[in-house]
């Protein structure tokens, strides 16, 4: 049953670039991605009444739009999805759905789940003693999780979450400052399908207290921590079939990548180019997310690529680990419309779901940059996109757009190069030929 679903979803992907939106529309009420009520709310412009948006933030004036659209073709762990993206970005859509179609044809995609627990911090800048400090917290460490669960984190221990473990780390301070350590707790807790930030936040609040009073010590600060290396999520894509010179340039590519801090930084905004729109289409907190894997991405002293692409006999594999920490339940998630649309459009049933897409869709981004740049090239595959950003903000009417997109793809094409500068002067050229006004309204403004 499972196989035909997805046999009839991919089979509605075909020419789904090319179709008006109202035939988009009708595609994703086909796969069952869409409702009717989902569609009219688009229709109409999304959300417009402000009075929202006063619960969400202060000083509130309207709303920033952002595109959003789906990525098509993406078969992750043997289910087809329909993946929303909001993003602004020219081509990461089409490239993330032009990507996933070529591992379709060649091989798949496979996600896990590494570990459930996230992370709050309590802080002793100064401990007195640290042994000392340490033996106190461990020995009640059964005393705390059991009183912290009862009276913050029951919500989670009936989901069958909430408190896990508490661990203690020391971390040296200034070798200047010459004033001994500083002890840090870890508390770790399942946040089952939110992605767990205020009630960490009250977990450790609620342990300052009763540290205090057993240690002597004083708490200094209490907070979550991003970087959730006891939650990873891991994707992995597996292809053969594949042109072994290709293949040896993508392994080359991640290379560079893994030995080279300043590649890794475009390759890993790259990787986040898959993952923020997602985030941002369902209402979860990208920027928590990008502080985690960028931490993450640097965690032996060394920023590395989030991604490695090797060889394995005939097969190319690609691998992402990150922490991607999600939530499914509330918050955004809940309360905007078009987040909680997107997330009954993905049909996820739980945060670790959420976090496994984000994954795919991140590592099947890297692929097709890793193969642009290792073939055509960014400037050909990416600027022949955005092309028709180009043309707009040249000032073409809808007549003339199409005639100043295909010149400005032969431009390109002879060229390798492309600017707003040559589209106003196509523009210009064209419209010098048709007795039309010479100046564009990009250089009348």
């Amino acid at each position: 049953m499972a196989e035909s679903m997805n046999d009839k979803m991919l089979e509605l992907f075909q020419g789904f670039s090319k179709l008006t939106r109202e035939e988009r529309f009708s595609r994703l009420q086909k796969m069952g991605a869409l409702s009717a009520e989902d569609i009219k709310y688009l229709k109409s412009g999304g959300l417009k009444d402000t009075k929202l948006a006063e619960k969400f933030v202060e000083n509130v004036i309207g709303y920033f739009q952002i595109p959003l659209g789906v990525a098509t073709n993406f078969v992750i762990d043997n289910q087809a999805y329909v993946i929303p993206m909001a993003v602004e970005e020219t081509s990461i859509i089409a490239a993330a759905s032009k990507t996933a179609k070529w591992i379709r044809e060649h091989g798949s995609i496979r996600t896990e789940i590494l570990g459930k627990n996230i992370i709050g911090q309590i802080q002793v800048a100064k401990v007195s003693d640290f042994e000392k400090f340490e033996k106190i917290i461990l020995e009640n460490k059964q005393n705390f999780i059991n009183e912290v669960n009862r009276e913050v984190a029951f919500g989670l221990v009936k989901r069958g979450g909430g408190v896990m473990d508490i661990r203690i780390r020391r971390v040296s301070r200034s070798d200047v400052e010459n004033m001994g350590d500083m002890a840090v707790v870890h508390v770790e807790a399942d946040a089952c399908d939110a992605m767990g930030a205020n009630i960490m936040n009250q977990v450790c609040e609620y342990l300052k207290a009763p540290i205090e009073a057993l240690t002597g010590e004083k708490v200094t600060m209490c907070i979550l921590s991003n970087l959730v290396d006891t939650r990873l999520t891991k994707a992995t894509v597996t292809m053969t079939g594949i042109e072994a010179e290709l293949m040896n340039r993508i392994v080359e590519a991640s290379l560079f990548a893994q030995q080279d801090p300043y590649r890794a930084a475009t390759n890993n905004k790259g990787v986040l180019n898959g993952i923020d729109p997602i985030l941002i289409a369902t209402g979860n907190d990208w920027r928590a997310v990008e502080a985690g894997v960028h931490a993450f991405a640097a965690r032996d002293g060394r920023y590395r690529s989030m991604t490695q692409w090797y060889r394995r006999g005939d097969s190319l594999v690609g691998e992402l680990v990150a922490p991607i920490v999600l939530g499914v339940v509330g918050g955004v998630t809940k309360l905007h419309p078009t987040a909680t649309m997107a997330l009954r459009m993905l049909s996820v049933s739980s945060a670790e779901e959420l976090s496994r897409i984000c994954a795919a869709v991140g590592l099947v981004q890297n692929l097709g940059a890793l193969r642009a740049l290792t073939t055509v090239g960014i400037i050909e595959g990416h600027m022949k996109l955005h092309i028709k950003n180009l043309t707009i903000g040249a000032g073409a009417s809808e007549k003339e757009s199409p005639i100043v997109q295909k010149k400005l793809e032969e431009f390109l094409s002879l060229h390798k190069r492309i600017s707003l500068s040559n589209a106003i002067d196509i523009l210009r050229d064209l419209r010098s030929s048709s007795g039309a006004s010479t100046l564009t309204p990009n250089e009348q403004r």
